[in-house]
This record gives C-alpha cells, structure tokens and sequence, in this order.
C-alpha cells in the first residue's frame, strides 16, 4: 500500500507541476519554471506523506517515498530535455514551415538569433551577466556560477560539450 501513496503521489505532482505553469504564464509571476516544479515536488510529496500517515496503519516512507523520487526525478528529466532546447525550437519551426524545410541561412540569420537573445535576455534577468556599452560582462554572479558549472563539469566528466562550436 505505501507504493500505491507513492504512486498517488506522483499522479498529484503530475496534474499540478503543469498547472503551476500554466497558471505562472497566465498571471505574470516570476517564479523560473523549475521553482515552480520544486514546489510541486514539495507539495506532492508532502500531500502523499500526509495521506500515508493517515490513512495506512504501518505506512512504509521508504518505499512511498523511492516510488515517488523514481517518478518525479524522470518527470524532470524528461521536463529538463525540452525545456528551452535550442535544436528543439529548429525542429518544430521547420514542421511548421509549408514543405516543412527551411535553407540553413534562414535558420542561421533569423531564427537562432532570436533564440540566442532570449538566452542572453535570461542571463540579463537572472543577474548573470549585464550590457555594457555594445558587449555583455559577466558580473560577480556570473563568474561565481560559471566557476561553480565549470566544476561541476569536471566533476561529471563531461569537459567542453562543444554545443555552439561553429568553427567547421
């Protein structure tokens, strides 16, 4: 019974974690998406434990909780792998086009700009980075996380994923 509470669980994170977005976009809040997964996380989480206290005599957490981590943590990944994906927003522009193709000068001259502003307009907000004259500098935070994503990928083993290497 304490994996079927860890199941009901992640069916509540599932049905909220997209209502919290909707519900980000439709009234302007400024919560990042991914806080608003960690406090479905949290909330979900939360209402299944409570009900597994209540409602089942030898509640098991562990086995509630590994269903509900397993479930949440392929959620986010999944969640992670479309979020704001450069080659993402390229495939669906495309299908979208009559014949479904587009020249690469097109791609390359309209549309990933326009993804690349978006990015740096994130950097901006987030405190990131900031515009300087007609350039952008990293700012104490921006080095600070730079440093701390440059650790971790060595940490990880990934090194220079080489994603934006237009040298070819």
């Amino acid at each position: 019974m304490s994996f079927a509470v860890g199941l009901v669980a992640v069916v509540v994170f599932a049905l909220l974690a997209p209502a919290l977005q909707l519900m980000a976009r439709a009234r302007s809040w400024s919560l990042g998406p991914v806080t608003l997964l960690a406090i479905a996380a949290v909330v979900s989480h939360g209402l299944g434990v409570t009900l597994g206290i209540f409602v089942i005599p030898q509640f098991q957490y562990w086995d509630a909780a590994s269903v509900f981590g397993f479930c949440v943590m392929a959620y986010v990944f999944a969640f992670g792998a479309v979020y704001k994906s450069v080659s993402l927003d390229i495939l669906l522009s495309l299908v979208e086009r009559p014949g479904r193709r587009a020249p690469l000068s097109e791609i390359a001259e309209r549309q990933v700009p326009d993804l690349f502003r978006g990015r740096i307009g994130n950097l901006v907000d987030g405190g990131l980075v900031e515009p300087v004259n007609s350039n952008f500098v990293a700012t104490a935070a921006g080095r600070t996380m730079a440093g701390q994503v440059g650790r971790l990928r060595r940490a990880f083993g990934i090194g220079d994923t080489s994603l934006y290497d237009f040298s070819d």
